[in-house]
Parts: C-alpha cells; sequence; structure tokens
C-alpha cells in the first residue's frame, strides 16, 4: 500500500544520520526522489539552523520548494532557506530560565543556549565540548550568562552526567508544571523548551503554512525529543533503533535500523 504523503519530517541523529553523521548514497538519493515528486523534505532537529545546513546541502535541494524549509532547535523555530530568515519562532520565558539556571548551578551544572551559529555555555564544561563536536558550532562562555538570558531564548540545554539529569529532570517537571516542556534529548543533555512546543507542532505549523492537511504529514524519529512528531504525524515511523516509548507511539516501525538505510527503505517501501 502506497502512502500519501506531500511533508516528510526528518530527525537527524540517530535517524536520517549514521554513525559517522553521515547521510548514506542509497538513503539520499531516496530522499531526493522524493523532493523531485514534490514531496517537502523537512529537515527536524534539536541542533541550530546552521548545524542543519550541512546535511541539506549534501541533499543538494535547498535550493527547491520541497527542500526549501528546515526545524531547528527541537521545534522552536521554523527557518526558510530561500528568504533566509525564520518564519517561526517560539521562546521560553526569560524567568523560567532564570529559575532553571539557579538551580543547575546548586547542583554544580552548567547550562547552554544557542544562536544560529555558536554555543554560549555559562561555563566551560566537557558536554559542551561534545555538542560543539557533534554540531559543528562555535562556542563562547558567558560570563554574564544570567543577564544573557533574562529576556528568553529558543531553548536552553543543561548539560552532564546522566544520572544527575534524571534527578534534576523529575525536580524541574514538578517545580515548573505546564510553564515549559522539559526532556532528556541525548543521556547527557537535558532541554527545556517553551510550553506546548515540540517538532510535532512545528510540523503542523509548516503544513498549515503550505495548507498540506495532517493526514498527509509523515514523520521519523528515535528519541523522546521526536515524542511530538510521532504522535501528531498522520503517518509516524518510529526507527528499529528507537526508544521503546517511540515504538509503541508510532504508527509504523522502520524494518532497518539508521546504520542499514531505515530512513531510506521505508519510504522506497512505503512512500515511492
Amino acid at each position: 500500500m502506497k502512502l500519501d504523503v506531500k511533508i516528510i519530517a526528518l530527525d537527524l541523529d540517530d535517524t536520517l544520520l549514521n554513525h559517522e553523521l553521515k547521510i548514506t548514497p542509497l538513503t539520499a538519493e531516496t530522499l531526493q526522489e522524493c523532493a523531485r515528486r514534490g514531496i517537502y523534505v523537512v529537515m527536524c532537529s534539536g541542533r541550530a539552523e546552521n548545524a542543519i545546513l550541512p546535511y541539506v546541502r549534501q541533499l543538494n535541494i535547498a535550493g527547491t520548494q520541497a527542500g526549501r524549509y528546515i526545524i531547528a532547535m527541537n521545534g522552536a523555530t521554523i527557518y526558510d532557506m530561500h528568504i533566509r530568515q525564520q518564519i517561526f519562532t517560539r521562546k521560553v520565558d526569560g524567568e523560567v530560565l532564570l529559575s532553571v539556571f539557579r538551580e543547575a548551578e546548586k547542583r554544580n551544572l552548567p547550562c547552554q543556549v544557542y544562536d544560529p551559529s555558536t554555543i554560549y555555555p555559562s561555563k566551560d564544561n566537557e558536554w559542551t565540548r561534545v555538542d560543539v563536536k557533534l554540531c559543528g558550532l562555535k562556542m563562547q562562555v558567558r560570563e554574564d550568562f544570567a543577564d544573557f538570558i533574562k529576556n528568553g531564548q529558543s531553548k536552553m540545554v543543561v548539560p552532564g552526567d546522566p544520572e544527575k539529569l534524571q534527578r534534576f529532570q523529575a525536580d524541574l517537571k514538578r517545580d515548573l508544571g505546564d510553564k515549559a516542556v522539559i526532556f532528556i534529548s541525548k543521556p547527557y543533555f537535558l532541554e527545556i523548551m517553551p510550553s506546548r512546543c515540540g517538532k510535532g507542532e512545528a510540523l503542523l505549523e509548516l503544513a498549515r503554512i503550505l495548507q498540506i492537511p495532517q493526514e498527509e504529514t509523515m514523520a521519523f524519529g528515535d528519541s523522546m525529543n521526536d515524542e511530538s512528531m510521532i504522535r501528531l504525524a498522520a503517518h509516524s515511523v518510529a526507527m528499529k533503533n528507537g526508544l521503546d516509548e517511540i515504538k509503541r507511539i508510532a504508527r509504523y516501525t522502520t524494518a532497518y535500523d539508521n546504520e542499514h538505510d531505515g530512513v531510506g527503505r521505508f519510504l522506497q517501501e512505503w512512500v515511492l
């Protein structure tokens, strides 16, 4: 059975990318064919815009209408590459960020925020350097971090030891309630996002802008920062290597993992 889709949202790490952070040829060619058929191919990541652009360029679709948009910061921004500006953005309230920062300091945990090209940590630390290496962004320590975040940010990350972050996550969810969306994306990254904001909400907003009904949306993901788009996309696809919780809420699961063209093979069978 062929699925009728007009927009495909793709998580990057452990979904579209293999362990070498590359899109393999079969999957690249498959996505290029989707774009040629007029299906919007939208990379949807927790990364900042400039850390996503190299993968769009690898597909050579950025100049096409189908490859025009990316969703960054786990859904806090939608970026239009043709006009080179954000067409949708949400921020976490500055007071919420300050409260998280103060609590993180008590636990000797750093915090960091982003712009399209730079990561701004409150202090130098090994975990932020992991993020710099992963995303290819610059790093600039902000000694005035509290003042820097007071007007709000698209997202804030608390990097650190996974066990400490699990405990901190539970405390923040209890204390902040619905003032922010809080989740662990990678074991060493605790993310603080705007309330009622996620990849899924951004996908539906972009679909609304493009006049694509929800019934024709598709999303691929593997982890908890993909939860909202797996929940909200009509044709939601969990990766074979994904978390069990994501597989439970997805409509489909790929037959192959991210190391073996799970995305590309699924699209060849179900879409092309």
